[in-house]
């Protein structure tokens, strides 16, 4: 009798599951508390979904892109520290022409790196003339020893970036220091950035020659290897170029006080 009530009851059961289970009131508790999100003190808040910015994007890219290949390993297909050497020379010859050709304090060592074009080639002014200071407003360059060049000499002073106005005097070329101007600075920060230029420019001839020459013998090396390289010698070119924009930021800030 007992199993014969059970059974009636069965269906009855079950109807009552299921509208529990398809109760609103459930369905609710089920979401007010998603997972990882903080909520309110009555409603759930909503999940915030983070999106990288396109600069961490680029960022991140650049990291991944990155590469350093150990120089040995490609030597038969190029010199990796050939290369470096040359663009560590570019970066230095800039940091030479800064240092004495755009000085606001004149002195004799200033007229040094000037360069005169004779007919038997090219020399340095203090290879050519004694250079003397006979006062603070006032340079002398004794062009004794090769009066021939007397002309030349004083062509390149006046031509040089130093804003110089020479005047000769026999075989003495007297060059008056000039008055340290706003202008003058301007100028000076002017050249710095022509000089610079000129070092980019030859960085970018170095890396232009050695990817040419990598992809020159490149037979018998897979893609893959040319690749790495070619990025290796942008890396470069580009740490480089990031040294030269500091050096040049500094000279300018220098000039400019």
């Amino acid at each position: 009798m007992a199993m014969s009530h059970l059974g009636l009851l069965r269906p009855v059961l079950h109807q009552s599951l299921v509208q529990v289970l398809r109760s609103p009131v459930v369905a609710t508790a089920r979401v007010s508390a998603p997972l990882l999100c903080h909520h309110a003190t009555h409603f759930p808040a909503p999940c915030t979904r983070l999106y990288a910015t396109k600069k961490a994007k680029a960022k991140a890219k650049g990291q991944a892109a990155k590469v350093n290949i150990n120089s040995a390993l490609v030597e038969d297909i190029i010199s990796l520290d050939e290369v470096k050497e040359d663009m560590t020379a570019v970066l230095n010859t800039l940091k030479d022409d800064f240092t004495r050709s755009l000085n606001i304090r004149t002195s004799p060592g200033a007229l040094d790196h000037i360069v005169v074009t004779t007919k038997d080639g090219k020399f340095p002014l203090n290879q050519l003339g004694q250079i003397s200071m006979k006062s603070p407003q006032l340079i002398l360059v004794n062009m004794s020893s090769f009066p021939e060049a007397m002309t030349a000499a004083t062509q390149a002073l006046r031509q040089s970036s130093m804003n110089l106005n020479p005047e000769v005097e026999g075989t003495i070329i007297k060059v008056p220091v000039p008055k340290v101007t706003r202008e003058h600075r301007e100028n000076l920060a002017k050249v710095a950035k022509q000089l610079s230029n000129k070092a980019k420019d030859s960085l970018r001839r170095i890396r232009s020659n050695a990817v040419a020459h990598v992809k020159k013998v490149k037979e018998g090396h897979s893609e893959d290897t040319i690749r790495l390289i070619e990025k290796q010698l942008q890396q470069m070119a580009d740490s480089t170029a990031v040294d030269i924009d500091k050096q040049l930021a500094t000279k300018t800030k220098e000039l400019l006080g």
